[in-house]
């Protein structure tokens, strides 16, 4: 019997060493996930060496020099023009500047006024791509999940001040999803190998619960928490502008391609005119090599260098709508995986606030074309908004998922916007929500790279491809190029930033908490340039908020000015500073402030700054939905004292009456607002439709009874809404699904014969906070190419309106 004991014993201390080796190796790689935050040293103390970027005028002078005759070709040329200064044009410059090469980046509008500025704002590799790789035996799913997995880490080490960790919870209602989920989001973890941030877990329903109390708890089992990474998108485009330039890069906004030269003897593509938009002019560039980073005007471009080309490009609409914070926990997203139309929701915490999307609709890019009598007229990135269909499909699916107490109005619509995905087209018409997003790197016969497709995620690697394919088609750039340096190479601001230097920012300049937190992590390091440049005085604080109870400062203009290009208003107000995005109206108030200090500094007489102002108040109106940013007709005190009297006379003085209103309501969660004597009507209506419980008459005759006995039949609340609205107050286009959402909501039963589960009847308190919710989702905006227009939408009797 020894023999066989012997054996057994020496096969179990083998299964024992190979296990306590595999648990070992699995606690390491455990210990070693997770982001890697940079080391905490003394230089995050103190400023580091100051830096700042050429002038706009130095940018577009250079430009010029590259085709001046009297300047030698070798010393001016540039070796690449990138045209797109959006996620993609940017990382296509940084990359080839950092490999030493001469590079120019033109973008027609502002850096990132387009889709980079209006993503989800994840760094994602896509749980839905992937779970569409598996079902739909898609490799070309499972290759963009893996690229996006392996550059999600990269993106989160080049620039950490911007970018983070998120835990996402996936809420699950059936017990048959459990092991789906899971095992899904555990696939996920796999495919992402050394690069995975942290592992998914399980989590009971009791826990889902108390991290996201807003959830909806009835029918829950369990969720499932993954983790991905997100980060501030026009903050990160402009820092890939900020290290182009640090690396030797020209760049400049507000520079549009009019025209492609072409050599007569080789057909090859040398260099293109270029139009400024801000001084005005047409001037030649010369490079070597032209790469198309346009997105969703791929194909524009394409025609220019050949005229027989073929679309390549669909854009998709994702429509966006900002909440208050309210809604969701701070640490914590939340991702529908199955909506009602078979999309999915995310749901994130943002900015202080809660970000909710995206819907995946078709766009035809045929809007944009110029008209022929308006040669230099286009419709910009700012100019596309969000439907009020699409901003009703998102809050509908948002109200699916939250708790039941929880009523989910129109009115917290803080800010709604839309971006264009540039999907590569497959030929086939129909939808864009089934094409993959993946990206091509292509070059046509006359030499011209375009890059085209895919996700914020992938930037760096799609970069990297197109400028490989620059040096190979470009005269002589092969021996001058050295090999891709971004995978390691470090954003503007991240050198000398730790999680921590936001305290050194408190002790130095003594700002609020906020404030730093703010500064800290949409500057990083260069938040010490940005307090250090505005002097504080006993009259002034230039880090005094724009618009309570935001974080974002005076300072800030003034730096977007100084040091990141910004040329308008709406460069300050929605790409330097997220204002815009985070609450439109709160953007709205601080407009004439922000229209003050740049006009002073580029020194605009009061056309420019007139038409100033009225551009951005349409753009600003459409992301608000336009009753969420309204100006009220009339004045009064309350509203010049909020405004300020200085304000008022600065723009009597220049003539914008339309910003002379006050604004209806607060900046930072918006109610509707009853109009003067709108409160006595609701009485007087409410008097004709209640009655006193137990008599079957009209309440109209009821004039000296007690408010509180009259109670109004919910199957009068239409009729009554009706004559409120006949009378001229505002109660117009209110869905029949908003209208039965707000009496769920209240409790109430919405029968005809008021039989069914809830109440019956209202008293009149009830009545006025119903009238309120109506008002909410009363109004919507009509977008036209001259901007945003109110549209009254009659009440309808019957059918699908109230």
């Amino acid at each position: 019997m020894a023999p066989p004991l012997r054996a057994l014993t020496r096969r179990t201390l083998t299964l024992l060493t190979l296990s306590t080796a595999t648990a070992a190796g699995a606690g390491y790689f455990y210990l070693n996930s997770g982001p890697a935050y940079p080391q905490t040293t003394h230089e995050s103390r103190r400023p580091p060496l100051p830096w700042s970027p050429p002038s706009r005028a130095a940018m577009i002078n250079a430009l010029k020099r590259s085709a001046d005759p009297r300047q030698g070709e070798d010393d001016t040329q540039f070796d690449i023009l990138v045209v797109g200064g959006g996620a993609t044009g940017a990382g296509v410059a940084v990359d080839a500047a950092s490999r030493g090469l001469r590079v120019a980046l033109v973008e027609r509008e502002d850096f990132a006024s387009g889709t980079s500025s209006k993503s989800t704002k994840l760094v994602h590799g896509g749980v839905r791509y992937l779970q569409k790789a598996i079902f739909e035996l898609d490799y070309e799913q499972y290759k963009l999940v893996r690229e996006a997995l392996r550059e999600r880490r990269v993106f989160l080490q080049t620039a950490p001040y911007l970018s983070h960790m998120l835990p996402i919870m996936l809420p699950i209602y059936k017990y048959w999803q459990v092991p789906y989920y899971w095992s899904g989001c555990k696939l996920y973890d796999l495919l992402a190998g050394k690069e995975n941030m942290e592992s998914s877990y399980l989590m009971s329903k009791g826990k889902a619960l108390e991290q996201f109390p807003m959830l909806k708890s009835e029918g829950l089992v369990g969720a499932v928490v993954y983790y991905d990474g997100q980060h501030n998108d026009s903050r990160m485009n402009i820092a890939l502008i900020l290290t182009a330039i640090k690396a030797g890069a020209t760049a400049a906004n507000y520079c549009g391609v009019t025209s492609l030269h072409k050599d007569p003897t080789t057909g090859l593509i040398t260099g293109a005119r270029v139009k400024d938009h801000i001084a005005g002019g047409e001037f030649d560039v010369k490079a070597k090599v032209i790469i198309n980073a346009t997105g969703p005007y791929t194909d524009s471009l394409l025609s220019l260098s050949t005229p027989t080309h073929k679309p390549i490009v669909r854009a998709s609409s994702g429509v966006h709508i900002a909440l208050p914070s309210y809604y969701a926990p701070k640490g914590m997203g939340l991702l529908d995986p199955a909506t009602s139309d078979g999309r999915v929701v995310f749901f994130l915490p943002w900015e202080g606030g809660v970000v909710a999307g995206t819907t995946d609709e078709p766009y035809d890019m045929r809007a944009h074309i110029k008209p022929q009598e308006e040669k230099d007229a286009y419709l910009s990135g700012d100019d596309i908004l969000p439907r009020e269909s699409e901003i009703q499909w998102v809050i509908d699916e948002v109200r699916g998922y939250l708790s039941g107490d929880i009523k989910v109005r129109r009115g917290d619509v803080l800010s709604a916007w839309s971006g264009l995905r540039p999907l590569i087209s497959s030929g086939a018409a129909g939808g864009t929500e089934g094409l993959v997003r993946s990206h091509v790197v292509k070059v046509d016969e006359s030499g011209m790279v375009t890059i085209a497709g895919g996700k914020w995620t992938t930037y760096r690697a799609m970069a990297e491809e197109a400028v490989d394919k620059a040096i190979e088609v470009g005269p002589g750039l092969t021996e001058e190029a050295r090999k891709c340096q971004t995978q390691e190479l470090r954003l503007v601001g991240s050198e000398g930033w730790d999680r921590n230097m936001f305290i050194g920012l408190i002790q130095r300049y003594g700002i609020d908490l906020e404030v730093a937190q703010h500064l800290s992590s949409s500057y990083g390091s260069q938040a010490w340039a940005l307090l250090s440049s505005t002097a504080q005085t006993p009259a002034l604080d230039p880090h005094r908020p724009l618009s309570a109870p935001y974080p974002f400062t005076h300072s800030e203009i003034t730096y977007a000015l100084t040091h990141e290009y910004a040329q308008k208003p709406l460069d300050v107000l929605l790409r330097r500073t997220r204002l815009g995005f985070v609450d439109a109206r709160a953007a709205l108030s601080a407009l004439p402030e922000v229209i003050r200090v740049m006009g002073d500094t580029l020194e605009w007489d009061t056309r420019r700054r007139g038409e100033e102002a009225r551009r951005a108040e349409e753009v600003l109106r459409g992301m608000g939905a336009g009753g969420r940013v309204e100006a009220v007709t009339t004045s009064s005190g309350e509203g010049w004292s909020r405004m300020g009297e200085v304000q008022r006379r600065v723009w009597a003085l220049f003539g914008c009456p339309a910003l002379l209103r006050p604004f209806s309501g607060a900046a930072t969660y918006p109610r509707a607002l009853f109009e003067p004597g709108e409160i006595e009507t609701l009485r007087e209506v409410f008097g004709q439709h209640a009655r006193v419980p137990g008599d079957s008459g009209s309440g109209s005759g009821f004039g000296t009874q007690e408010q509180d006995q009259m109670k109004m039949p919910v199957s009068r609340i239409r009729e009554a809404v009706r004559s409120v609205a006949g009378l001229g107050y505002a109660y117009d286009g209110v869905r029949e699904s908003d209208f039965r959402y707000i009496l769920r909501e209240a409790g109430l039963s919405d029968s005809p014969e008021g039989k069914g589960r809830g109440r019956d009847v209202v008293d009149f308190e009830e009545f006025v906070e119903i009238c309120g919710d109506l008002k909410d989702v009363s109004i919507a905006p009509t977008v036209s190419k001259k901007g945003v227009q109110r549209r009254r939408i009659p009440v309808e009797k019957s059918g699908g309106g109230v």
